[in-house]
Formats: C-alpha cells, sequence, structure tokens
C-alpha cells in the first residue's frame, strides 16, 4: 500500500513505465497497479502531477516518438501506431501542437524531445521515465565548481597569452594525444578550448556552430567569445544540476544525421578534453615565462572559492 499522493505518483509512473507499449491498458488497469479506485487515481495523480493520467501517457508518447524519429529509420507511420494513433493524420496533428512543426520536418531539424510538463517527469532514452528526485543533489555543486574553474581558467590563460607576439603562439606544441589535436599550437588550443564551449552552448540552443571561427582567431576575440559563451554555459550546467537534468539527452547533428548524449556525459566530455588541452598550454605558457598558473590545477581555486 502506498503511503501518500507522491508515493501513489512514483507507483504510478512505474506502472505506466512497465505499460508504455501496451496500449490495450486502460486507466482502471492502472489504477488497480497502485491500489486504488478509478475515482481516487484520477484525483490523486491529477493533482500530484498537475495534468491528467490520460494526458500524461500521451504526451510521454509523443516525447518517445520525438525521441524515435531521429534514432531510427522507422516510417512516420509506424512510429505513430507505437505512440498509439490509428492514423498518420492524427498523429502529425498531435505532434504539431505539442512541438510546433510536423513530425517530417522535426525528423530533419530536431530540438529537445521534452514537452512542457507540470512535473518534470519525461520519457527517458532509451525506454523508460524518469521521475524527479524529492531532494536537490547538493553534491553537484563541485561540478559547477569545476566548470566555474574551467571558464576563469581559460580567461586567465588568454590574458597571458594576448601578451605574446605571434610567432610564440604559432610555434608547435609538441607533446599531444594522437586524434585529439592535430599540430597544436597555443593560438590552435585556446581557441579550441573557448570554441567547446561555444559548440556545446550552440547544440543546447539548437544552433549551428561555425568551426571556421577558429582558424588563426585572435586572443582579442577568443576573450570576447569567452566573456559571453562562458558565463551562458556556467548557467546551463548550474541549471541543470539544480533541476536533476543531468540524465536529459541532447540531441547534436552529428557527421551521419543526429547523436543522442546525456547532459551530464557532455559536461564530462568538455571537462575531460579541456583538462588535457589546458595542461598543454599550461606548459606552453610557462615556457614562454608565465608560470603563475600552477599548472592549472583546480584544487586551490575551489578551497579558495568556498572560503
Amino acid at each position: 500500500m502506498t503511503d501518500g499522493p507522491s508515493d501513489t505518483f512514483a507507483a504510478f509512473v512505474d506502472a505506466l513505465s512497465d505499460a508504455l507499449d501496451d496500449h490495450a491498458v486502460t486507466a482502471a488497469d492502472l489504477a488497480a497497479r497502485v491500489r486504488l479506485s478509478r475515482f481516487h487515481f484520477d484525483r490523486v495523480i491529477a493533482s500530484t502531477a498537475g495534468e491528467p493520467p490520460a494526458r500524461f501517457r500521451r504526451r510521454v508518447l509523443l516525447e518517445r516518438a520525438a525521441f524515435r524519429l531521429v534514432t531510427s529509420d522507422a516510417t512516420i507511420l509506424d512510429i505513430a501506431v507505437e505512440a498509439g494513433y490509428s492514423s498518420h493524420e492524427a498523429f502529425t496533428r498531435a505532434f504539431a501542437r505539442a512541438y510546433g512543426v510536423s513530425p517530417k520536418r522535426w525528423r530533419r531539424e530536431p530540438s529537445r524531445f521534452a514537452i512542457a510538463s507540470p512535473n518534470g517527469v519525461h520519457f527517458h532514452p532509451p525506454g523508460s521515465l524518469r521521475l524527479p528526485g524529492r531532494e536537490k543533489v547538493r553534491s553537484m555543486d563541485l561540478l559547477v565548481r569545476m566548470v566555474e574553474h574551467h571558464v576563469w581558467l581559460v580567461g586567465q590563460m588568454l590574458d597571458r597569452a594576448g601578451r605574446l607576439t605571434a610567432d610564440q603562439l604559432d610555434t608547435p606544441v609538441e607533446i599531444s594525444v594522437e586524434g585529439i589535436d592535430d599540430d597544436p599550437t597555443l593560438r590552435s588550443l585556446l581557441s579550441r578550448l573557448v570554441g567547446q564551449l561555444d559548440m556545446w552552448s550552440s547544440a543546447i540552443e539548437n544552433r549551428e556552430y561555425d568551426f571556421s571561427v577558429e582558424r588563426g582567431e585572435s586572443v582579442q576575440h577568443m576573450q570576447r567569445r569567452l566573456a559571453e559563451v562562458g558565463p551562458s554555459f556556467i548557467a546551463e550546467v548550474r541549471d541543470a544540476c539544480e533541476a536533476g537534468r543531468l540524465g536529459d539527452a541532447l540531441l547534436c547533428p552529428g557527421g551521419d544525421g543526429v547523436e543522442i548524449y546525456t547532459f551530464g556525459g557532455m559536461i564530462a566530455h568538455v571537462l575531460t578534453f579541456a583538462a588535457h588541452r589546458r595542461t598543454l598550454v599550461a606548459g606552453a605558457l610557462a615556457d614562454a615565462g608565465f608560470d603563475d598558473l600552477d599548472s592549472g590545477d583546480p584544487i586551490h581555486w575551489v578551497a579558495e572559492s568556498a572560503g
């Protein structure tokens, strides 16, 4: 027996996740699974979720359909049937109301597939629902601090690089990892550090990123870009952590179509490759006479920021 509305809602989400592909299941069946009468089931779920159970189910199925559109070769009709619609036309009308565009166009130009909801429960790839945590995980503050440190350190590196000559900026950096950066220089590494933030911010905002900006980019232009994209990226990370959205899917155009990542995976990717590039930059700056960045180590920066 559940103990209250929150427990009933959690049980409902579990039952719905298990029965997502069973279009024969009725509201009475779901009510029975959470041990409520149909009357009380509708009232409890609607008051707790902020939307009636039937609308909740239709929204989740549309979110899954949006995910299927960009991750499978299934026809729109097949995806419509999988989502519980009897015709292409009915599915297209419902999809357009939810996403503002037809399924065909959304397949070509996808964006975030989570539909606004009052309860924060969405389809969670590859095939489940995710119930938001009842408490915010404050340990995620460390992740935010790491990103803040990264943005701050790149800014400090750019400040020192701005005092160097063109020859110093373009001298090859000898130590690298094959396949990450080809023939890296101090200039190209700094530009990629800024560009990485800009590129992923563009993906979050469903914008295209122009890699040509990184060819021969001046330090002053990098500084202007960082001043804009640095705070924006930090805000996105902080919001994702506080809202418990690190598991949310992020759709990104790739060489063979759209690729799916999680928000947390994207952040881990940024910090991993940024740490490699920052280390190379710190070494190159030290060779140029700037040895005051402690090799880019965040340990003191985090401690001082917390004080």
